[in-house]
């Protein structure tokens, strides 16, 4: 049965740190769908009429049908009666967004649009909260559901924020800088005083864990007050700021291949990266870093992977 032979082809993935939680769901969908059918084994015809069912979007639709692929591909090592379905079969051309790289300026911009909300009822705690939350992404790089994710017991003694099992199950502890640990000093004065019954750093009105759709609404509100970017036709993300913390370390080293290679080290582990190549990407999508550099760390890189 394909349920089975996803059972374990999703348990092998996780034990090398693979989180899967939408492939897992995309793939017992098609699975469902295959049953159906009275099939046992994937087919492309079934996997594309499953798309044809189930997606409107190029990039979603190519999101499952490579989670289809991989698997696909594992079960046909052992059973060669699997078809794997070309990855060109109605798949999207769409490439990874090129990144907004925020200006200091903008960036105090933001934190200022943050600062001026209007204030509610509700939740007395939004200004700060918006200006803590936007600023400690912007100051350490983190992923906005890391940012979210942090409960209080997650800020350790000396200034240090433990960030538990987010992408690809790893942890890690991120140091913060002396000014960020007094904004958050300050923060969590303002926080006691206003949402004392809730463990979240960054709780909803409910006192729960707020919703990451809320913060990008409330992002995009924030940018247009701040006059970032009006004339883009996509706007920059949350996420751009992490872009943007990557391209000002990178752009701080040398270019002696040994300060690439610490630099790059040190900042594929503060970011959580699974291996330094997510961390040569900043170099790929930010033409204004130096070349030299580029150049330096795309030898380490090949060396890493050898």
């Amino acid at each position: 049965m394909l349920s089975d032979d996803i059972d374990r082809y999703i348990t092998l993935r996780r034990s090398l740190g693979y989180k899967l939680v939408r492939a897992e769901r995309h793939l017992r969908a098609f699975a469902s769908f295959a049953t159906d059918r009275g099939e046992t084994h994937i087919r492309t015809i079934s996997a594309v009429s499953w798309l044809d069912t189930v997606v409107s979007t190029p990039g979603a639709r190519a999101r499952r049908l490579t989670n289809v692929i991989l698997l696909a591909r594992f079960l046909f090592a052992e059973d060669p009666r699997h078809e794997i379905p070309r990855a060109d079969v109605k798949r999207s051309s769409q490439k990874r967004p090129i990144p907004y790289i925020y200006t200091p300026d903008e960036i105090g911009r933001i934190l200022d649009a943050a600062g001026a909300l209007r204030y509610q009822k509700p939740n007395p705690l939004r200004r700060q909260l918006y200006v803590m939350l936007f600023g400690l992404i912007a100051a350490t790089g983190l992923r906005i559901s890391e940012a979210l994710a942090l409960r209080l017991d997650d800020i350790q003694a000396g200034g240090v924020l433990h960030i538990r099992e987010t992408k690809f199950r790893k942890s890690r502890l991120v140091p913060l800088h002396a000014t960020v640990i007094e904004a958050l000093e300050g923060y969590l004065v303002a926080r006691r005083q206003r949402a004392g019954e809730s463990d979240w750093l960054f709780p909803s009105v409910e006192h729960r864990e707020i919703y990451p759709t809320t913060v990008n609404y409330t992002f995009r509100c924030i940018l247009r007050r701040a006059g970032i970017a009006p004339e883009r036709r996509q706007q920059p993300r949350i996420h751009d700021l992490r872009h943007t913390f990557a391209t000002r370390v990178l752009q701080q080293c040398g270019a002696g291949r040994g300060e690439v290679a610490r630099h790059f080290v040190a900042l594929s582990t503060y970011l959580g990266h699974v291996n330094i190549r997510g961390t040569y990407w900043y170099l790929e999508a930010t033409p204004e870093l130096m070349t030299d550099i580029a150049a330096a760390a795309e030898t380490l890189m090949e060396e890493s992977a050898a």
